[in-house]
């Protein structure tokens, strides 16, 4: 829900700007400050999550988010509604930062690529099914329905959990309350909080294993999500004279692409790392990194086939851009889960803390993107565009894994 929230009104932003007498480019900027607040706020729920649960953490995020949503729905003026927009985030920032840690806390090594794979796919896929549902909410009903629609949900994901989702964080050699922890809450971990703690994720800055693949699938995750999927809302109506539910039904190929991507980087993973255990060779985590060149080389053959097929394409719409953008997921999920998967595999005790941080580098990016890249395009063209994104992915992410994958073992020792 945290990027489906984020990305919820995007097909929407010509309507936005019509509301409030501001740009098109401006309103997007209700969507990064979204994005920047996702990426800070798991700082500050972090330790709370550490010391009192998972669960707690995710009842509260629920209802702090269906007031941000009510408060966007009755916003008069685009500041009320960036502010409402930043309370949201700030609310829901814990579903995408510590989904990392439960899966490590709830399943076995061998399992863990599939499994996670099946949680970066539900972030990974919320950037563009938000936009295609709620475009044809905007149409019909406007788009401040798509505020309210998300309220709803977050009520119905309350109960829900209240009701049915457990506990995963423990401490061993304490008792685990089971069913009966439904109605009850307690101090998980006695370690005082300190203030440090807050900030604590920051520091595996110095971890080059953790580093390397946060900035490389973050710098994937930009190309090959963020600006296709900003882009599409941006480009499509001006270009094509799409309307809000046109613009939405774009995003069908981004979703099957990621389908498809978490398939190949899940399944495929455990399966290529069974493998090699079942030789009787030590699986190494630097040895999954071999599947994450696919998944770049997918990014850049779709983000070049996005933007070159829309400049070819004048004014009449046809479908290669949205395969090209269709590749581009596929990569960009491939890339998702073999990299979390891979820092988590190399320190599994700090799974909570990698998880804040790949978000906190993730976010960072995607936030500063959309302010630079419709620039770029606009000033660069399509054409030298597409080398300038293919030279940052070579440059940024495959090089950076390469040496990852030669010196990964050293540094972890």
């Amino acid at each position: 829900m945290a990027t489906f929230s984020a990305a919820a009104i995007q097909s929407g932003f010509v309507d936005i700007a019509e509301d409030f007498h501001i740009s098109v480019q401006r309103a997007s900027y209700l969507t990064s400050l979204f994005i920047v607040v996702l990426g800070a706020a798991p700082l500050f729920w972090r330790p709370l999550g550490q010391t009192y649960g998972r669960r707690p953490i995710f009842l509260i995020s629920l209802i702090g988010s269906l007031v941000g949503n009510i408060g966007c729905a009755k916003s008069p003026s685009y500041g009320t509604m960036g502010l409402c927009r930043a309370i949201t985030a700030w609310f829901i920032s814990p579903a995408a930062s510590l989904g990392s840690a439960v899966v490590a806390e709830s399943f076995a090594k061998k399992d863990r690529a599939r499994y996670m794979g099946v949680w970066t796919t539900m972030v990974t896929l919320g950037v563009p099914l938000a936009p295609f549902i709620f475009g044809f909410v905007t149409v019909r009903v406007g788009y401040r329905w798509t505020y309210w629609i998300l309220a709803i949900i977050n009520t119905v994901q309350f109960v829900l959990f209240f009701f049915l989702g457990l506990e995963t964080r423990h401490v061993p050699g304490q008792a685990t309350l089971g069913k009966s922890g439904y109605f009850t809450f307690r101090r998980i971990d006695p370690t005082p909080i300190r203030p440090v703690d807050f900030i604590a994720p920051l520091g595996l800055i110095t971890r080059c294993n953790v580093v390397i693949a946060a900035v490389s699938y973050s710098t994937a995750f930009l190309w090959g999500s963020v600006t296709t999927t900003f882009e599409i809302p941006q480009i499509f109506p001006e270009t094509y004279g799409f309307n809000n539910q046109q613009v939405g039904l774009q995003y069908i190929g981004i979703i099957l692409g990621t389908l498809i991507g978490e398939f190949a980087g899940g399944f495929f993973s455990d399966q290529w790392m069974w493998r090699r255990q079942r030789r009787g060779r030590k699986t190494e985590p630097e040895y999954r990194l071999w599947l994450s060149y696919f998944g770049y080389l997918l990014v850049i053959c779709g983000v070049v086939v996005f933007f070159v097929q829309i400049a070819k394409s004048g004014t009449e719409w046809n479908i290669t851009p949205i395969i090209g953008a269709a590749i581009a997921a596929v990569g960009n999920q491939i890339v998702t889960t073999i990299m979390i998967t891979y820092a988590v595999d190399c320190y599994p005790s700090e799974s909570a803390a990698i998880g804040v941080f790949i978000t906190f580098i993730r976010q960072t990016l995607g936030f500063i993107g959309p302010f630079w890249i419709p620039e770029m395009l606009q000033n660069t063209g399509y054409y030298a565009s597409c080398g300038i994104i293919t030279a940052s992915l070579a440059t940024v992410s495959i090089i950076p894994t390469m040496i990852l994958q030669a010196r990964g073992h050293k540094w972890r020792e």
